[in-house]
């Protein structure tokens, strides 16, 4: 691993393909949500998903394609109820607890940073426990802005308190990854494999680990 030039303060996480499995999230979306409207509207799957699809990726990049509520709206379906459905899926990821326990030995506050939906939080730490790990636990529906936006970064680090410059984050998406570094994040890295039943990601200009345990010895004691 290659020099860093400071003892890392705070550690950033993201939630969804960062600390949790994200298979949980692509049921949900890809399989769950286009099954009900198959079986309401009399459409195959296949059309169904289509629709997902391309009504969701409308919505990319802003708060609102993170708002449980306002697809509920949309899709006319109740997506904290399949949410609740489909909650036996949520899953930590290899090596996310191991790291957690390491930050706390070594005295490094861990804040979770998340776009997810405020219920969704809730249900998602009730089910896994990691909450007890985290010195703040923030959603960007908090702030009125997704990760994605500079205004989002402005009021987190008003809200939690953290130096930037001594940061590291880990997030799975590569716009939320940029978007943090332009703010002025020093140190963010990427998740290779967010949903243990998906594909490899690839993050230009930024590093990446498959478990965050890796940063373990990034995040340690003895660093200068």
């Amino acid at each position: 691993m290659h020099q860093h030039p400071f003892k890392v303060s705070a550690v950033l996480l993201d939630m969804d393909g960062t600390l949790l499995d994200l298979h949980f999230d692509d049921q949900v979306w890809n399989y769950a949500l286009p099954g009900r409207l198959a079986a309401r509207d009399g459409t195959s799957i296949a059309q169904a998903k289509q629709q997902v699809t391309e009504t969701i990726e409308r919505e990319r990049g802003t708060l609102r394609w993170y708002c449980l509520d306002h697809w509920s709206g949309i899709f006319g379906v109740p997506m904290h109820e399949v949410e609740a459905e489909q909650s036996g899926l949520v899953g930590i990821r290899a090596g996310t607890q191991l790291f957690l326990a390491h930050l706390q030995s070594c005295g490094i506050p861990a804040v979770l940073a998340t776009n997810a939906h405020p219920r969704s939080l809730e249900m998602k730490l009730a089910k896994t426990g990691l909450g007890d790990y985290f010195t703040a636990v923030r959603s960007s529906h908090d702030y009125g802005a997704p990760k994605e936006h500079p205004a989002f970064w402005d009021a987190f680090a008003a809200d939690v308190g953290f130096d930037p410059a001594r940061s590291i984050f880990v997030d799975d998406n590569l716009t939320v990854l940029r978007a943090a570094r332009a703010w002025g994040i020093a140190e963010s890295y990427g998740i290779t494999r967010p949903s243990s039943t998906g594909s490899a990601r690839e993050y230009p200009d930024f590093p990446a680990v498959d478990r965050l345990d890796e940063l373990n010895e990034r995040c340690a004691h003895d660093i200068d």
